[in-house]
Parts: C-alpha cells; sequence; structure tokens
C-alpha cells in the first residue's frame, strides 16, 4: 500500500530540512552563506511546522487515539522555535551560537524522526484515506502561506506563545 500523500509531503519536508541541517553544520563562523543557509531553513521550518499543526495535528488533536501524539509534536514545535528565538539573540556564529544551534539540530531531528517512525504510522492506522487526501490539500494550500508568514515575520516578530 503506497502511502498516503501527506505522510509523502512532510517527509519530503523533513529531508530538505535534513539536508539544510547537515550544510549548515558543516559551515562555520558567520559567513554569509551561513546566514543565508540559516535564514532559508528558518522560514523553511517555520512554514512547515505551522502548515503541518493546521493539517495533520489540528485534526489528530480531535481524535482521542490521537491527541496525545498530537500534544506532544505541538510541544517539540514550539520548543525547536523558542531554541530559534534564542539563537536570533546570539551573536550569528558566535560559540554561543553555534551549541544552541547544535543543540536545536538535535531536538529537532529526533523529533522528526519521531514523527516519521512513530506518529505517522500511528495516524495513518487511525486516518480514513479521505481524510489523509484532504489534509494534503490543506497542507499543500498553507504552506506557502505559512512560510510567507515566517518569512516576513523573524523570531523577534514571532507573537506564538
Amino acid at each position: 500500500m503506497a502511502e498516503a500523500q501527506i505522510y509523502q509531503d512532510l517527509k519530503r519536508d523533513h529531508d530538505k530540512q535534513r539536508d539544510m541541517l547537515k550544510q549548515l553544520g558543516e559551515l562555520t563562523g558567520a559567513s554569509e552563506e551561513r546566514k543565508a543557509l540559516f535564514e532559508a531553513f528558518r522560514v523553511e521550518l517555520q512554514g512547515h511546522a505551522a502548515a503541518e499543526e493546521e493539517s495533520l495535528y489540528a485534526t489528530m488533536l480531535g481524535d482521542p487515539e490521537l491527541r496525545d501524539d498530537a500534544r506532544h509534536s505541538v510541544a517539540e514545535h514550539k520548543e525547536v522555535d523558542d531554541l530559534i528565538g534564542e539563537m536570533h539573540e546570539l551573536e550569528f556564529g558566535s560559540d554561543a551560537w553555534s551549541e544552541k544551534f547544535f543543540h536545536m539540530r538535535r531536538r529537532y531531528e529526533h523529533h522528526i524522526t519521531e514523527e516519521e517512525e512513530e506518529m505517522f504510522p500511528a495516524a495513518a492506522e487511525e486516518l480514513s484515506d479521505a481524510t489523509e487526501a484532504k489534509l494534503a490539500e490543506i497542507y499543500e494550500e498553507r504552506k506557502p502561506l505559512e512560510s510567507a508568514e515566517a518569512e516576513a515575520n523573524p523570531p523577534s516578530g514571532d507573537a506564538r506563545e
């Protein structure tokens, strides 16, 4: 059985984000290339997370069998978002920034692996094909809008609590 489009879309984004994190980890200091890549990663991540919450997580929160997984994942999104906000306050490329980056990277890579290995399979068992198809439509519609919102609002302007 083929994996539903919603999980394919999310996994595709996760793979892109893993690649961006790997590239960021290989670059050092405060180069313009690293700054631009980190900003692209931030926008990608925040657009992805918001669209994922508005599609898959919103549906999972309404299902008693999936609610705890969704709450856990939303909390992890908030944790990573907070870490990115903390990084924004540090001198880019400094030792403190790099330490925070590697902590954020470990947390986020753990999160997306957990989603792919545990949460997506649980959701796939519980949700109907029609629901999964609708979620893919919502995600694909929301992602560019949420990415534009993230680009327009760097961490210091992010009102999420």
